[in-house]
């Protein structure tokens, strides 16, 4: 492949289904690490513990601390035809935008009933097709009520047979990273799965700074790219935010070109983000799409 090709099909490749684990290792650090040595271009099959020797001396590790919301909420309609719902992103009224599955008989206005009648809302406006914004009548209290009656939204290549699958407790604590801490994603990142404490313990005895970012995945995790030149297609934008201490030690780490190893393509749309900016905003929305 070219050095630059910006060609969707020339990333095509077969992927068979018996490859994809639908299970997580015993322990979250029992991975393999693909590594590359760039100056060599040499690679080799690592345990994912021994990225505690490899990070650089001088650098810090950045992570994105959101934490996934349990936004799959199974419904019906006042009909009894039975729907659901992935929640996407609440407004400033406190309504949801989601997508809503067999949604096609929907009506402007019409009562739903989610979680066995636990969670109840009004179809609103509909959006995008297959998209709905909903006006829940618990609105200050639904994330917490989530927490309780919603299901994780795990990927679509994680199967599982019920509802009463989806609401395994592993499921629950293992589609999360350890250092999640701020809800608002419908997906998790999914790079930093494989860190334990004790693997962040040793990498902060090792001297390097771990900084924590946030940025919410949003529906562009979920969104296919149907445009041929990759460089064309348009992200969901997705909101982030760092606290003053963070964004002052970026500073610091860029002004000084020290490295920066990011967990995941979330934490380096961050702080592309930033970069972007001169690290002049802490929080905003950002559309980046990182590509070849």
């Amino acid at each position: 492949m070219p050095s630059h090709d910006w060609k969707l099909s020339s990333y095509d490749y077969k992927l068979p289904q018996s490859l994809i684990a639908q299970h997580p290792a015993p322990k979250r650090d029992q991975s393999r690490m693909l590594f590359l040595e760039r100056k060599s271009g040499e690679f080799s099959n690592r345990n994912f513990t021994e990225i505690v020797s490899l990070l650089p001396e001088s650098s810090c590790l950045v992570i994105n601390n959101t934490k996934v919301l349990p936004a799959r909420i199974p419904g019906k309609r006042q009909s009894g035809g039975k729907i659901e719902a992935l929640l996407i992103e609440e407004n400033n009224n406190g309504d949801w935008s989601a997508i809503v599955r067999k949604a096609g008989r929907i009506k402007q206005g019409e009562r739903l009933e989610f979680c066995d009648g636990k969670l109840l809302a009004k179809a609103k406006e509909r959006l995008e097709e297959g998209e709905w914004l909903l006006e829940f009548e618990e609105t200050e209290r639904l994330k917490e009520r989530l927490e309780d009656v919603g299901l994780p939204p795990l990927p679509p290549y994680i199967e599982r047979r019920n509802a009463s699958d989806l609401q395994n407790t592993k499921d629950r604590e293992r589609y999360q990273t350890c250092f999640a801490t701020e809800p608002g994603a419908i997906a998790a990142p999914t790079a930093g799965l494989h860190f334990t404490p004790e693997i962040l313990t040793e990498i902060g005895n090792r001297g390097i700074d771990i900084l924590e970012v946030t940025l919410h995945v949003g529906l562009g995790t979920f969104s296919s790219i149907d445009q041929e030149d990759i460089r064309k297609h348009k992200m969901h934008a997705e909101f982030f935010s760092v606290s003053s201490q963070t964004l002052r030690q970026l500073q610091v780490y860029q002004n000084n070109n020290k490295q920066m190893i990011n967990v995941g393509t979330t934490s380096v749309r961050v702080l592309e983000t930033l970069a972007r900016q001169n690290f002049q905003e802490s929080s905003g929305w950002t559309d980046i799409f990182i590509y070849p």
